[in-house]
């Protein structure tokens, strides 16, 4: 397991940059700032499955593990873009704006759906690789 994490964490920090960078360039240029996180988000999670699959997981691409993945992503995807949604007015409230809320409620809803991601992709869906 140990060996699994790490190297789902070094996806995840990949991939998150990926999402991260597109959802604040799309901000900066006016995109509304949830289409913005929804996009970051897709292309983001395409690489982390394609990369998870065979790095972390050694599994071969099939219909039904990408089934399966995409249940998953689309359950953390409603817990992160609500986290990115319920974080924002209680950062302004304490002073955040622009980019550095964006980026603390980046962080939060991240981190909430990065330990999800794993722990049920691990238990449900690759368990077979163990």
């Amino acid at each position: 397991m140990s060996t699994q994490l790490k190297r789902f964490v070094a996806v995840g920090v990949f991939t998150a940059v990926i999402d991260y960078s597109l959802t604040m360039i799309l901000d900066a240029v006016g995109v509304h700032r949830q289409l913005a996180k929804a996009i970051g988000w897709v292309f983001g999670t395409l690489a982390a499955y394609l990369l998870n699959s065979k790095y972390t997981f050694s599994s071969a691409l099939s219909a039904k593990t990408a089934t399966a993945v995409f249940l998953l992503y689309a359950s953390t995807f409603a817990v992160q873009n609500f986290l990115w949604w319920v974080t924002e007015a209680p950062l302004e409230a304490l002073g955040f704006e622009g980019a550095v809320k964006n980026t603390i409620s980046f962080v939060i809803a991240q981190g909430v759906a990065t330990l999800t991601n794993f722990f049920m992709q691990r238990t449900l869906i690759f368990r077979e690789r163990r």
